[in-house]
């Protein structure tokens, strides 16, 4: 894997598991369940099975975002899904998303329980459930629609594609880190642009769109994804960063973050949410220190 000039793929693919880089031991090209277990349920009308990666602190802040606005239907236990164990691979997983990827969601608000997943479908069915961070109806509300459907389309670009190259491929290649160097900067321009004539991403108001976004893009000039900041000369984005620091200011997103945060500095760490409370009383540093 050292020359990349010499590979020549053969006639039909066949899977080594040693040569995906820092995730090699949970990709696999096959779905399904790989062991029995069922997920927790706590006595929340939501339940949240998730990580703090990007797409799942999209969805603890649309969450922490309703409960601010007074919406207690949004009260939810957040599980702690440990992508790196495997959990995602559990059969109580697996029957809440076939697709074996955080964040899931179970609203049991009603009669039977839904399943919810794919980041941006949790983020709709909230908005539509509460009424909240979506327009109704008209042209405000396609966009909006046009802005998280376009994180949905180009954040493989920037994770699944500069991320594991620049830092989890188990080799630093020069063609590939370009390419997608040049993709994520693209991006980080049309964002830039969008910018600068509105003061959210759809527009005036802070929308599903902004949550979709932020958490990828807006982390990404705050310096927290794949230390490349510096690589990607963020600070060139000017109207990114006034967003992304106006947004990351927000109450209601600074708890979200922290919500099913196993890494980073203890205070910030909340491995499961189960009450309001718990961002007082149970972040690691808390518990670590109750422990000694």
């Amino acid at each position: 894997m050292s020359d990349q000039s010499t590979y020549t793929p053969p006639k039909v693919w066949t899977w080594d598991s040693e040569s995906g880089g820092r995730f090699a031991n949970i990709n696999r090209p096959i779905a399904g369940a790989t062991h029995d277990k069922d997920l927790p349920i706590g006595r929340h009308p939501m339940q949240l099975y998730s990580l703090a990666t990007p797409n799942g602190v999209k969805v603890t802040v649309m969450l922490e975002e309703l409960l601010a606005l007074g919406h207690e239907g949004a009260e939810y236990n957040a599980w702690l899904i440990n992508i790196g164990e495997g959990d995602q691979f559990s059969s109580g997983f697996v029957e809440a998303n076939p697709n074996s990827k955080i964040p899931a969601l179970w609203d049991r608000s009603g009669d039977a329980p839904v399943r919810v997943f794919e980041s941006a479908s949790i983020l709709f069915h909230l908005a539509e459930k509460f009424g909240a961070f979506l327009p109704e109806s008209g042209p405000e509300r396609t966009e909006v629609m046009n802005w998280v459907f376009w994180q949905m389309g180009s954040a493989p670009y920037l994770g699944g594609g500069f991320g594991h190259f620049y830092a989890y491929a188990p080799e630093k290649w020069e063609y590939p880190i370009n390419r997608f160097a040049m993709e994520a900067k693209r991006q980080l321009d049309v964002l830039d642009r969008q910018l600068a004539e509105n003061t959210y991403i759809a527009g005036e108001d802070y929308s599903i769109a902004d949550m979709a976004i932020w958490p990828w893009y807006g982390q990404l000039v705050l310096g927290r994804l794949y230390d490349a900041a510096e690589f990607l000369d963020v600070e060139s984005y000017e109207n990114v960063k006034r967003w992304a620091k106006a947004i990351d200011a927000r109450p209601a997103v600074k708890r979200g973050r922290m919500v099913n945060r196993p890494f980073g500095e203890l205070h910030t760490q909340l491995h499961e949410r189960h009450e309001a409370s718990d961002f007082e009383t149970r972040t690691q540093d808390k518990l670590e220190a109750a422990a000694d």
